[in-house]
């Protein structure tokens, strides 16, 4: 059964607190909002370009934000994605607010930080936000027949009560498999057999089945998820993840953006998964397999110091968050396929309502309705009222449910905190980019005209210049040294010199002995580390 979420609106009229716009918002902005906001971000005299990659089958910008200072591509760069999952509209909110901090607060990081920001990821989806349906939306605008049976979009979400969203109907049935909740009976849940539980009710999506296959809401106005269309375990033959990997527009032209960017060392992106508040764990057998579906175990490490600095920065403290990747997920992608550092989190979750004996309720939708309780928030949940149903005659159906868009997006009153915590966290990573840089230089007179250079090159950073993943796929560019001069005056040592990886404050001593007078310049480093130069006199 399909999550369905709520969409809560904060008080209207709240003074919307970015500092780019003096856009009154009280609520999550529309895609021209997001627009107007890029573009003022990206005004003249900006340190940020904007850019649209593409446009969707719906006729919507995908834009990124490249924002920096100087020679942009040789700094280290970090990507930061929202909207990867069309519901989760809190997400764009938090890529748009970074960018906007980024530039009036955080503007001395891009002496040496690039940084890309990909606002919304999935437009087609997000508009449902805004729509006289409201409705948890994935796929773009792509015609897809997700059922297979010849016809387009016959079975999407109907809504039967009409009130504009679509939430759940439960059906009385003896041979359902679901029954209320003990604690709260609004909640639906499977019966547990071997816990003696029998079903009372059936449960679909809101619909109907109009092609009369005895199943509902399977073949939805709505084509392929972003989140769910990458290469790494494409998940082949299931509804919103396309015939094949990387099939839309938008997901090629973000790739084909990206394996341009030498410079991106890690990755954050907004989306369900969370690798942050929780990091992942080392599998070994699956470390080991041709194809490698476990982070590999040094990257775990890494994985866990970042996930200990984000719940240092951030208040809201992990509940229920289990999700840490879905097949064909984008923020997987990005370290599996791409190499890099990558890591996602929702930004927030609905926080843990402790009950009068002081346990936590493992149902989330349980936990969210006694948490909306504590906020005061008495308009999240559609009750169950009975209707009649054409495919259901002479048997109880009622619709009802929470509303679409809540568990993954707080009130907006809300998002302002939220967004400073996330830049903060945003801004700690990109501080500690790989940063290679030359000490401990010696020189000595050898006679006849030759003089040994010495240096260190150390990488002053806690994170390596390389993930194991990067460095295993060879994709991500290796650390080249160049000295100025000729190879016929180059005695001892290389003239172009490739390092594969150096780690955590590690250095590497460089030698050459060198025939001639004057100096020579040396250079090192990759575009995701920096470049390092070094006037040596001879």
């Amino acid at each position: 059964m399909k999550k369905m979420y709520l969409s809560l609106v904060a008080g209207a009229g709240m003074l919307f607190s970015v500092h780019s716009t003096t856009l009154a918002q009280g609520d999550y902005p529309t895609l021209s909002q997001v627009t107007q906001r890029l573009q003022a971000i990206s005004g003249s005299g900006s340190s940020a370009k904007l850019i649209s990659l593409t446009k969707t089958e719906g006729g919507k910008d995908i834009w990124v934000l490249k924002v920096g200072k100087g020679d942009m591509d040789n700094k280290p760069a970090v990507a930061v994605v929202g909207g990867a999952e069309g519901f989760h509209v809190l997400s764009v909110e938090l890529a748009v607010q970074f960018a906007e901090r980024l530039i009036k607060e955080h503007s001395n990081v891009l002496d040496r930080t690039t940084f890309y920001v990909f606002p919304n990821m999935s437009p087609d989806a997000y508009d449902q936000y805004h729509a006289s349906l409201k409705y948890e939306r994935r796929g773009n605008a792509t015609k897809v027949d997700h059922d297979r049976d010849g016809r387009l979009s016959e079975d999407g979400y109907e809504d039967i009560n009409k009130d504009g969203l679509i939430t759940l109907m439960r059906i009385e049935s003896a041979t359902g498999d679901y029954m209320p909740l003990d604690k709260d009976p609004r909640v639906m849940v499977k019966a547990d057999a071997s816990k003696g539980q029998k079903g009372s009710y059936i449960v679909y999506p809101e619909s109907r089945d109009n092609d009369k296959d005895g199943k509902f809401g399977e073949d939805l106005a709505e084509g392929i998820a972003f989140n769910k269309s990458h290469t790494y375990k494409f998940p082949i033959f299931t509804p919103l993840a396309g015939d094949y990997a990387v099939s839309q527009k938008e997901s090629r032209a973000l790739l084909d953006y990206l394996f341009d960017q030498w410079n991106i060392f890690a990755f954050v992106t907004f989306s369900p998964a969370n690798n942050l508040s929780a990091p992942l764990k080392f599998n070994a057998a699956d470390a080991r397999k041709r194809i490698v579906t476990s982070m590999l175990e040094k990257d775990v490490a890494i994985n866990s110091m970042v996930s200990g600095i984000y719940n240092e920065t951030t208040s809201l403290k992990p509940f229920n968050q289990t999700n840490q990747g879905t097949d064909g997920d984008f923020f997987q992608w990005a370290y599996f396929h791409f190499g890099r550092l990558s890591f996602s989190t929702p930004g927030w979750w609905v926080p843990e309502v402790k009950g009068e004996e002081g346990k936590s309720n493992s149902n989330a939708e349980a936990n969210f309705l006694s948490w909306a309780a504590e906020q005061n928030l008495n308009d999240v949940f559609v009750p169950w009222t009975a209707v009649n149903h054409p495919d259901f005659p002479n048997q109880k159906v009622e619709v009802g449910g929470i509303k679409p868009f809540a568990l993954y997006n707080p009130p907006y009153a809300m998002v302002n905190d939220i967004a400073k915590e996330q830049t903060d966290f945003i801004i700690k990573l990109a501080e500690m980019s790989p940063k290679v840089e030359f000490h401990n230089l010696q020189t000595e007179k050898l006679g006849n005209g030759l003089t040994r250079i010495t240096v260190d090159l150390y990488n002053n950073s806690p994170l390596p210049t390389h993930s194991d993943m990067g460095e295993r796929s060879r994709w991500l560019r290796k650390i080249r040294i160049d000295i100025s001069k000729d190879a016929k005056d180059l005695i001892s040592g290389d003239k172009i010199k490739l390092i594969n990886k150096l780690g955590a404050f590690e250095k590497t001593t460089l030698s050459w002995i060198v025939k001639g007078s004057g100096s020579v310049d040396i250079k090192a480093g990759a575009a995701h580390t920096g470049i390092a130069t070094l006037n040596v006199k001879l």
